[in-house]
This record gives C-alpha cells, structure tokens and sequence, in this order.
C-alpha cells in the first residue's frame, strides 16, 4: 500500500512526496520497520526516512529520522546475496550511499517496490544529466530545526553531509539500481517476493522492532515464506515480456503467445484446500486440525481466509493486533502433517485475513504474486467491511483468491450486493509493467471466492429453519437462502459455481458448543460462510463445515478443489515462439497500422452528480499489422480528457484484425461539480486517440448536466425559491452505528434526485443512507459552512468557548443557520448514545473535517485544532 498520504501531510507547501514503501533496516542486530519517502521539489528529490507507529495511516504516527538528499553522491546498490536471488519469496536488499555514509534496507515483495525503485533511479538520473547544475537542498534545512510536538516531527538529523549510521563497515560489491529494473534475461536476478516479515512489537518503546531471532523461530516453524525462484522457464516469460523496457514488438509476441497458449501448454491436476472462518475476535483456543488437516491426502496448495480476526477499536484504527501472529500459528501448526508447507503471502485489512500456503516442490512455480485490499465500510474508505486478496501465476495459469466479509443483519441484502461489486471495481493488481491497465478480479483463469459472505435465510422463521435442519432438508432450505437467490437474478457472482450445501448452517452458535444461538436475539440459523469458483478445469471433491470446532459463533467451512493448471511444454514453446519472431520480422515496417472506430461522437444525457454514465467505442484493427494505441494530450492542456471524463483502457494493443472496447466514462463529483453547477464548464471535450506509427483520431464527447444542490453554494441554496433543476441556468449563474454505516447507493441516488427535483414529506431510503447523503452534501460545498475567511480565527480560540460562540456569530445569516442546526441535531443524536453508539469524539472527527475545511493543506495540528473547535458545540450543557 503507498502510505505517501501520510507523510504529505507532514511536507510543507510545494513539497510533494511522490511515493513511499515501507521497509526494513537492521541496526544494532535489531531489525526496525521504517517508511521511506521520495519527496520532491522544485525538480530536487530527497529520500525520507521515518520511524512510525504501528501501522502509519495519519501525520501522527510518523517520526522524521533522517534525510537522503538524491545528488551526484547519491546510489542505490542491490547487495542481496547470491542465496538470496534465488528466492522468489526474498525481500530485495538494497544500500542507499550518500556522500561517506550508507543504510541498508529491505524492500518489500511487489510492483510497488519496483515501481519505488523507478521512481528514486528516474531522480537520480535527472541529476547526472546536469553534474554541473548541482542541487542545493535549502528547503531541506527547516527540518534539521524542527523539534519535537511541532506538527508531529521530531527531528533526530545530524547535518547534511556528514556520516550515517553504516550497516555494513566495508564496501559490498553489488549491481547498480539499474539492475534492480533490468531484464532477468539479462541476468537472472529479478526478485520477486510475496513475503510477510515477523511483526513487529506495538508497545511504545519498541518503535517497530523484533529481535533478530524472530527470523530464525519463523524457519524453524517451517513457516519461512521464502519460495525458491524457478529458473527462467517459458512459465513465467510473460513476466519478461511485462517488464518496462520491453517495447511493441514484445507486446506482439506476447499476445501472439497468449492467443497460441494451447499448441505449448497441456493441463495437469493440483489440488487447493479453500477454508474460511469467521472466529469472532476470540484467540486460538483449540487445534485447527480438524478443519486444514481432514483430507485424506495433503493437498498441494491452502488459501485459509479469517474475518473478525480482532473486534478491538485499536485493530480498527491502527490495523495492527497480535492476533495476526497467533491465527498464523495454528494454521501453520494445523497444515496436513503428510507434507512441507511453505507461506508465500499473508494479506490484512483490520479483522480480515488471507494465508497463503505452498507445498514445497511446488514453490518455485509460484510468480507474479501480487496482494490488494479494500474497504467497503462508511464513503468506502473504513475497513472493518470489505475485502482482501492475492493474485499469482502458478506454471501457465491466473489465478486470483478474494476473501471478504460483506454486510451483516438479515435485511441487507441488497447493502452486500453492493459490497461485492464494489469489491470487483475496486480492487485492482498492479502489473509489472505500471503503464499496463491494473488488472481486475474477472481478468484471471480460475477466481475463488470465500469469507463471511452474510447473506441469510429469507421468509422462514428460526423454528421453521431448525425444523428443516433437523429434518436433514437442506435442499428446502437452500431455497430460502439469499445468496442462492441472489444468483439466480443475476445480482452477483454471476459465472460463478458454488457445489451443493450439504452440511449444517454455520452461524450462529453459542461459543463453546454445537447449540443454536440462545441469547436475546436468537438469531436464525443460516449459511454466512461460503466457497465459490469462477473459471474452466475446477471440480470441486469436497465441500463441508467443521463442528469440532467451537471457538467461535460460526463453525468453519472448507472446500478442496481439483484444478487443471496449465503447464509448459518447453519444445513445443521454443517452435512456437520462434515462428511468433519470423512472422513478425517478415511484416514489420511493411504496414502502417490502421483501425476502425465504432464512432466518433458521444452524447451523454442528463448527467448527475455522483452517477456514473459509460458509451463503448469499439476499435476494430482492420490494418496488416498489430497496433498499439494510447488517448494523448492536447496541445497545453496537462491530461488527455476533462476532470469528469476517463477513457477505460486509456491505452492498449490489438492483434491484428482484432476488436478492444474502450468505455468512456462521466462521472461528477465534488471537485467538479461546482463549475457545472454554475454553467462555467459544460459536458464538453475532444479526444485524440493516437496510433503508434500511425494516425491520429478525433473524438467528440458531448452533453447535459442537470445541475445539482450537491457542489452548489448554501448562499445558492438559500436563494433558490424553485427546485434547482427547474431554475435556468442563468439565475444559478447569477447567485452566489448513524454515519458509522454506509448506506446503500441505490437509496443515496433516490436522496439526490429528491434534493434536486422537489422536497417530498419525507426522504426516501434507510436512516444510514440519508446520513450519508448528509456527509457527502457538506463535503462537495464549494464554500463550507464555516467560509475559508473565518478559517484561520477558528483555530486561533479552539479551546476557548464564548470566543468559538463569537466567531460563529459572524457567519453569514444562512451559513450559522446550518451550522447551528446540524450542531442541535447531533446533541439530540448523543443523547442516546448509549442506544447508537456515537461518542462526541466520533461526531467531531467526521463533522470538523466537513464544516472547517481549510483554504490550503490542513496539517495533523490544524485538524485538532478544528475538531476541539466543534466539540464545544456539541456537549450537553451549552447554553
């Protein structure tokens, strides 16, 4: 994940942290987590180093520890050891040399490291193109004065220039960062690396630390996560034809190989134990054997999946808890004892999990791997809901696990519909090439799906329901169950297959035991923890629940599928490949390439804020040769499309006499519905496609907007007497768990329309969507509720009561209307609190951020500030 958010906020203005990775170093034979950070300005770039706390997600949690200017003295050298290079499953080991003084790190497994390491060589290059142009860093002095509680920075830097703190005393040999990015042809010793590191402590003064020997008690467990590197089979020469420095001609042989696959790959059978288990924040407290262990032959491969890993507030907002550690345990002290077991990827968003385990022989088949996570929580950002997954390439085959836990209560069926396709917008895989299109769920040979899906029984009571279990009827009972009926309407997991349910529900249990819940609530029985498969060559051999095992409220569920995977045969692969090449050299510079365009106008209608709207083109390659094609920016303009409008793929290949669709996306949100609203920019744009060694083509995207009270000012507001999608656009011109739940997107756009078109007697949709609509409504004004002018006085007497009393005083007669009624709704709201679960703590985070917003870049301090000013006026005894 890139945690560069979270050092910009510390950077002062004009400064920007271009990307950042968090990663090892090891000091005094104590390993310390760090988060490095490539920050640039005016075209001079310098590493940042922090300490940081726990997991860093604000300002806050980061400490400066020391600076890397990137001058003509700067290098980044590789000195992973030979062993090392052999691992796909090896973190990267690199030595960052400034002037006399080094410092060792270890770089996570991923594109991201790659793409960091990009990133620091194309800074670095830029200087040794001017060696006489010399940086001089001056805007890197403030920091050597900051001091600690100024803005969450404690400075602990020696001056520029002198000696840092050295790992290594003497001089490695090593390759230049240029190796890092180069072609394994070229050497062979690309690193790959899906590997987890030991936690780290989270007690305060251990910044981040774990004793050495926690690396040592890993391989003795057997749980090591290093994966041996394969040699550079046909298996994994996509991965070289990926890499950036490959051109067209690759990405034509490539496709062409892609489209020949089944003349040099032939399927053998691997199987793959799939287990879910939600364990309700509890800790092990019984073997898991039972579950990972209960196939009579060990299988080749295991994707365990937790949810409810960890139900504390601090997993919540600081995703770190020491329940990772003990699950990864019992799992790994759970395995099949008939075989070797390696961990090739652990995934974590808050309370969800996904442990990924090899065979041993099988390890060095693994490549390509890659880990994304998202939440589906409150404005899609909180991830208590939500998803983790893994994408990797085993011999010639894709293949993708998501494990999720969707939204809970028997009635929101259509709020986890929602979740799941968030899921599959959302999460996406960085390719190993970063200009290539990220890569999506459905992009894959074989997905598999598991985790508490949540989905209930539907019109049967608990009696009815314990009355069928104990008849044995699942097939009756199945009928009623949401998911299956989901699925039937095409809703969601459409192309999926789910085998036949033939064991007990698994929710909800009372803890301990094999009895139906007998608490208040009494919950119905149903099937939450499910297995699903979407691809060709899968069938499933068994598909079960667990009861032995009673640590939680649902039982554990698994699922072992046989799987045709492709492998390589290398003859057949060389014949193939070298006729791919003779082909090409015999067409190449005879053609210019050509295509044919669908269309070439796009007329969008009646546009509204927050609603997506998408037209296809379709591009046919009706040329002699294949062709690559990219949308391109116009003469002065700094991107190749209007703010509102993206083109999916903006770029792409097509073989010859093939077809690619491209989806031209509106969508309008806060940044740009202001200046809609207002008439001063219109549903406008020209788009150029451009072929390579070809020519260029010129689309039209035209359209309505229908203006919007999201993105208008409350001065406008106020003074609209009609709906203002009835008032001309010239008169607009002229004038100036609530909220801890998402609601459904469905009911926000019914809100939205409501707003926009006429006030009925009530709102329509949930009390969560309203609440949302709320949020997003303050968050799209162009001007707060409290204007940027009074900004800066807010602050000045954020502890102060009458004086936060007086400067609320001075807004404008409208603005005070809203804020004071919003601020008497929300002390309603925390009068039962103790029914809802709001504190004034939660209120004023979500609240200051809305109505103070400031002008500029709001600091970590500032947003104290803000949130302290707010709270005066929530609690109970204002006047």
């Amino acid at each position: 994940m890139d945690q560069s958010f979270v050092i910009q906020e510390i950077l002062a203005e004009g400064e920007n942290c271009v990307i950042a990775v968090q990663c090892l170093v090891l000091v005094d034979n104590v390993i310390e987590s760090r988060l490095l950070g490539l920050v640039e300005r005016t075209k001079e770039h310098a590493l940042f180093v922090f300490t940081h706390r726990r997991m860093a997600i604000t300002g806050e949690d980061v400490t400066l520890y020391d600076i890397f200017p990137i001058s003509n003295d700067f290098a980044v050298v590789e000195v992973s050891s030979a062993d090392e290079l052999s691992f796909v499953g090896a973190d990267t080991r690199v030595r960052l040399n400034f002037q006399d003084g080094d410092l060792e790190v270890r770089l996570p497994f991923g594109s991201h490291s790659r793409l960091f390491l990009s990133e620091v060589n194309k800074a670095w290059s830029d200087v040794c193109k001017s060696p006489k142009e010399a940086p001089k860093f001056e805007w890197l002095h403030k920091y050597r004065k900051a001091s600690k509680g100024q803005g969450g920075v404690k400075q602990t830097l020696a001056p520029l220039g002198t000696t840092h703190t050295k790992i290594s005393q003497h001089k490695e040999t090593g390759n230049s960062l240029n190796a890092v990015s180069r072609s394994p042809v070229e050497g062979n010793k690309r690193v790959n690396s899906g590997v987890e590191r030991p936690r780290v402590e989270s007690g305060p003064e251990s910044q981040g630390k774990v004793k050495r020997e926690g690396w040592d008690e890993l391989k003795r467990e057997g749980r090591h996560d290093l994966v041996r590197q394969s040699s550079h089979t046909a298996s994994n020469k996509a991965t070289m034809l990926a890499m950036p420095q490959f051109g067209l001609r690759d990405n034509l042989i490539r496709c062409e190989l892609l489209k020949n696959e089944d003349i040099y790959t032939y399927l053998e059978n691997f199987s793959f134990f799939i287990g879910t288990y939600n364990v309700n924040g509890q800790t092990p407290k019984e073997s898991l054997r039972p579950w990972l262990g209960s196939t009579s032959t060990p299988p080749d491969m295991y994707c365990v999946g937790f949810q409810e890993l960890d139900l504390s507030k601090e997993a919540f907002f600081f995703n770190d808890t020491p329940k990772e550690t003990e699950w990864m345990k019992a799992v790994s002290e759970g395995l099949h004892p008939d075989a070797k077991y390696a961990l090739v990827k652990l995934v974590r968003l808050v309370g969800i999990m996904l442990l990924f385990y090899v065979r041993n022989e099988h390890a060095k088949h693994i490549s390509e791997m890659e880990a994304e996570t998202v939440g589906t929580g409150i404005m899609g950002r909180m991830g208590n809901k939500g998803a983790v997954a893994i994408r990797f390439r085993f011999h010639n085959s894709d293949i993708c696990v998501v494990n999720s836990h969707l939204a809970a209560h028997i009635e929101e069926y259509e709020r986890r519909n929602q979740d799941y396709k968030d899921i599959c917008s959302r999460l996406l895989f960085r390719q190993h090439d970063p200009a290539l299109v990220p890569l999506t769920i459905m992009k894959h040979n074989v997905v598999l799906w598991l985790g508490d899906l949540n989905y209930r029984l539907s019109d049967l009571d608990v009696d009815d329901v314990k009355d069928l279990i104990a008849k044995k009827d699942f097939e009756t009972l199945h009928s009623y169950d949401q998911l299956k009926r989901q699925i039937d309407e095409k809703a969601v997991f459409v192309g999926f297959v789910e085998g036949e349910i033939g064991f007990l529900p698994t929710y909800k249990y009372d803890t301990g035991s094999d009895q139906w819940d007998t608490s208040e609530k009494c919950r119905v029985p149903a099937w939450c923890d499910r297995i699903l498969w979407r691809g060709k060559n899968v069938r499933q051999l068994h598909y079960q629940s667990h009861m032995d095992l009673k640590t939680s409220d649902h039982k554990p569920v698994s699922s072992l599928l046989e799987m045709g995977i492709k492998l390589v045969n290398e003859e057949s692969y060389k014949n193939t490949f070298e006729e791919i090449v003779r082909s090409l050299d015999k067409m190449e510079n005879e053609c210019i390439p050509s295509v044919t365009l669908s269309r070439r106008e796009f007329h969008f209608i009646d546009v509204k804020f927050m609603q997506h709207q998408a037209e296809t083109l379709t591009l046919h390659n009706d040329g002699q040769v294949p062709c690559q094609f990219e949308f391109i920016q116009k003469l002065d303009e700094r991107t190749y499309c209007k703010p509102w409008l993206t083109a999916n793929p903006a770029k792409g290949f097509i073989a010859q006499g093939g077809n690619v669709d491209i989806d031209l996306e509106v969508f309008v949100n806060r940044s740009t519905a202001t200046e809609l609203n207002a008439g001063r920019q219109q549903i406008e744009d020209i788009l150029v496609l451009h072929l390579d060694r070809g020519k260029d083509y010129f689309l039209s995207v035209s359209g309505n907007y229908l203006p919007s009270c999201f993105g208008s000012s409350i001065q406008t507001l106020c003074q609209l007497r009609d709906p203002i999608q009835e008032m001309p656009l010239e008169t607009i011109r002229e004038l100036g768990e609530l909220f801890q739940q998402p609601g459904l997107r469905s009911e926000f756009v019914e809100i939205r329309d409501c707003l926009d078109t006429g006030m009925p007697d009530s709102l329509p949709g949930s009390n969560h969507s309203v609440a949302e609509a709320l949020l997003i409504f303050l968050d799209a004004l162009p001007e707060p509720v409290v204007p940027f002018s009074l900004y800066q006085q807010c602050l000045e007497c954020c502890s102060n009561t009458s004086q936060c009393k007086k400067v609320v005083s001075l807004l404008p007669q409208c603005h005070k209307n809203v804020f004071n009624y919003i601020a008497a709704f929300l002390r309603e709201l925390l009068k039962h609190s103790t029914h809802n679960s709001l504190d004034v703590n939660i209120l004023a985070t979500i609240f200051a951020a809305l109505l103070l917003r400031s002008p500029t870049k709001q600091d970590l301090a500032e947003k104290r500030k803000t949130q302290e000013f707010f709270q005066h006026f929530l609690v109970q005894d204002l006047s």
